[in-house]
C-alpha cells in the first residue's frame, strides 16, 4: 500500500512541552514527518522528551530556518496547505477533508500571534476551530490534536 504523505509543520511554536506533545500525537495518527520552522526548538531537549515519551525518535523530523521557502517547496511538490488560523476565510475544521491521493502538510503557528501573514496566502485553505467560550483560541497542541484525529480517521 503506497503512504500518502500527511505532514506537520511547526511556526515558531515556543514551548518545548507544546512541541512534545504534538511528537506524541503526530506518532499517534501517523504523522509522516514533522518541520520545525523559525525558532521552534527540537529534540533532544529534557522540556521536549518529557513529554513526548520516545515519540521524538520514531517521528522523522527536520529544522528550517524559514517556513516560506519549505512551504513553497511543498507546494510545488503537489502538497495540499492547510493552514490552522481563524480568520476571515477560514472554513470549520470539520468541513475540511483531507485530499484522498494527495499529499498534506497541516501547518500550525506560533501559540500567541499565530501564523504570518505569508503563510497564510501560501495556505492553499484556512481551517479554524469553532469557539464559543471567552477565550479565541485553544492552545496549539490540543488544536493540533483535534485537527490531526479529524484527518487521519474522518
Amino acid at each position: 500500500m503506497i503512504e500518502i504523505p500527511f505532514e506537520l509543520v511547526l511556526v515558531n511554536i515556543r514551548s518545548r512541552f507544546n512541541v512534545g506533545a504534538m511528537f506524541r500525537t503526530a506518532d499517534a495518527v501517523g504523522i509522516t514527518k514533522i518541520h520545525l520552522c523559525g525558532y521552534t526548538p527540537a529534540p533532544p531537549h529534557p522540556k521536549i522528551d518529557k513529554v513526548a515519551l520516545g515519540s521524538e525518535k520514531t517521528v522523522p523530523f527536520a529544522r528550517h530556518r524559514q517556513a516560506l521557502p519549505l512551504l513553497r517547496e511543498l507546494k510545488k511538490n503537489g502538497y495540499i496547505l492547510a493552514a490552522v488560523e481563524q480568520s476571515r476565510t477560514s472554513i470549520p475544521y470539520f468541513k475540511f477533508k483531507r485530499p484522498k491521493l494527495k499529499p498534506l502538510a497541516l501547518v500550525m503557528g506560533n501559540e500567541v500571534t499565530g501564523l504570518p501573514k505569508q503563510v497564510l496566502q501560501l495556505a492553499d485553505v484556512k481551517v479554524e476551530i469553532p469557539m464559543r467560550g471567552q477565550k479565541e483560541s485553544l492552545n496549539v497542541g490540543v488544536a493540533f490534536g483535534i485537527m490531526a484525529y479529524r484527518l487521519a480517521y474522518p
